[in-house]
């Protein structure tokens, strides 16, 4: 998560190379693939649409306010050229297929519609296509298919063009009447140009279409992990999987598709706020999306390596850890191929009561995946301990955490007479001790009195605890011998303890 500061609605986000660029308003950020922000571009009028070349040197960006569309180099930050688009109206939506420049406009009160730029010239021309859009343009783009859609109401269609020519060539309409479509909130091409993905809010789902027939080829429904409406959809640079994010009132999320199954193989959800609509892109095997929170505020989301086959790692510890005394964690790292992971590193943290994080040694895990981590708690409470594997060029990181709960040695006295007359009243009494903490001044130890012999009879009662965290019971008791065994339980952060004593009752001399 990178803070990108305050929300706009005017907002999209590119990716190309090592370069992530994010629009806001009357600025354009500039990341690297690990969400690490490089510079800003500010004095921008309006900034919305974003398209930028593969290798990430060229940006290009919409600019609504000034009626432009300008080309920025991402190594100096610099605008190089600036395209006049006055005559058009709110340049908006941007899509490149090698050296042409597509260009949704409209939305601003005006007509809308597309045009083209041919950025191999030094002054791009317009040059419009007809487009019988009824509102302001999403735009997508690759091989030789171009894909204009309507960015508002219901029904809302979708435009299909070849661009392989000199100019578009109208293939088709997938007609919103047709298919109850309702609200476009992204639209993306595969690589290849063969297929458009759709993300309507209505109907609830991803859906994939044959850039050619136009027929419908795939719906991606939702599933448990993916609750909430389309919100943004994206393809990877390989084709083979689609990143759908999903928005809802209480809740949404980020899930992965496999393109030709239509399996789900990965789902995350918003760590917070919501998706921003049509704001996810692919960066190799990351997926990069924008979040923003009730107040406005705007993040650049990134899910790491989510490509890859994926890790699972367990953990557990052992019951009744003590503070200040050893506790040893256990767990184990597999492969969901059925790989073995061998040798593998794991970061270890350890999380106290307060919030306060620290990093403990690392573990390595054994050829099967197993591993064993050693830690001395410093104090008592719910402690939480996290594992995290970062991953290898094979397979997906992943990260397990336990939350157990540590308590404070605790000791208990007890003491009394070792022999008494009987019928004598006997005055036993003993201390409550926690090592590091406060002793407990309330609560109950239970005292159980067993008798030696054949009928070994066993006695229980509840006796309080003092302000001074002592206790004291009083008996009387015939002959015999007694063994006295006061338990306290434990609780909240103390340990169990108990102690013992013995006391032998004879008849009184005559």
């Amino acid at each position: 998560m990178t803070d990108l500061g305050a929300f706009s609605y005017s907002t999209d986000l590119v990716v190309g190379g090592n370069k992530v660029a994010v629009s806001i308003d009357d600025r354009i950020v500039i990341a690297d693939t690990t969400g690490e922000v490089e510079g800003t571009i500010t004095g921008l009028s309006g900034a919305y649409g974003l398209a930028m070349t593969p290798d990430g040197t060229r940006l290009y960006a919409a600019l609504m306010g000034s009626g432009e569309v300008a080309e920025i180099d991402t190594a100096t930050l610099e605008i190089t050229r600036r395209v006049d688009l006055a005559a058009y109206g709110c340049p908006s939506s941007l899509a490149l297929t090698g050296e042409r420049l597509w260009v949704g406009y409209g939305g601003c009160g005006g007509a809308s519609g597309a045009l083209g730029l041919d950025l191999s010239v030094t002054t791009p021309e317009p040059a419009p296509f007809e487009v019988p859009l009824k509102s302001g343009p999403y735009l997508a783009a690759a091989g030789n298919t171009l894909v204009v859609g309507e960015g508002g109401g219901s029904p809302a269609d979708l435009f299909v063009y070849d661009v392989s020519g000199a100019a578009p060539v109208f293939r088709g309409e997938i007609d919103g009447h047709t298919y109850s479509h309702g609200r476009l909130n992204d639209v993306a091409v595969t690589p290849d140009g063969s297929h458009v993905i759709s993300a309507f809010v209505l109907p609830d789902a991803f859906e994939m279409w044959d850039a050619t027939t136009l027929a419908l080829v795939h719906s991606y429904e939702k599933g448990p992990e993916a609750e909430g409406y389309p919100a943004t959809v994206a393809i990877s640079p390989d084709g083979a999987y689609i990143a759908g994010g999903r928005n809802q009132l209480t809740a949404g999320g980020m899930t992965l598709y496999d393109r030709a199954s239509g399996a789900e193989i990965y789902a995350a959800s918003l760590p917070k706020g919501e998706i921003v609509n049509g704001s996810a892109a692919f960066s190799g095997r990351d997926i990069f999306s924008l979040l923003k929170t009730d107040s406005d505020h705007l993040y650049l989301w990134r899910l790491h390596d989510v490509t890859l086959p994926a890790s699972t790692l367990t953990l557990t510890a052992e019951p009744g850890g003590a503070a200040q005394q050893p506790l040893t964690l256990t767990g184990r790292l597999a492969f969901d191929d059925g790989t073995v992971p061998g040798a593998q590193p794991l970061a270890v943290t350890r999380t106290l009561p307060d919030g306060t994080s620290t990093e403990l040694p690392s573990a390595t895990t054994a050829a099967d995946g197993t591993f064993t981590i050693t830690d001395t708690p410093p104090i008592g409470g719910e402690l939480t301990y996290t594992v995290l594997w970062n991953g290898d060029e094979s397979h997906r990181w992943s990260k397990a955490s336990l939350t157990t709960a540590v308590r404070y040695v605790t000791t208990l006295t007890l003491t009394g007479p070792t022999s008494a007359a009987a019928g004598t009243r006997l005055v036993f009494s003993g201390q409550l001790q926690v090592t590091g903490a406060t002793a407990p001044r309330s609560g109950t130890i239970t005292v159980r009195r067993t008798r030696s012999g054949n009928d070994g009879e066993t006695v229980q009662w509840p006796v309080g605890i003092n302000p001074s965290a002592s206790y004291m019971f009083t008996d009387v008791l015939s002959a015999g011998e007694y063994t006295y065994t006061a338990h306290w339980a434990g609780g909240g952060q103390t340990g169990p303890a108990q102690a013992s004593h013995v006391v032998t009752v004879y008849e009184p001399t005559k």
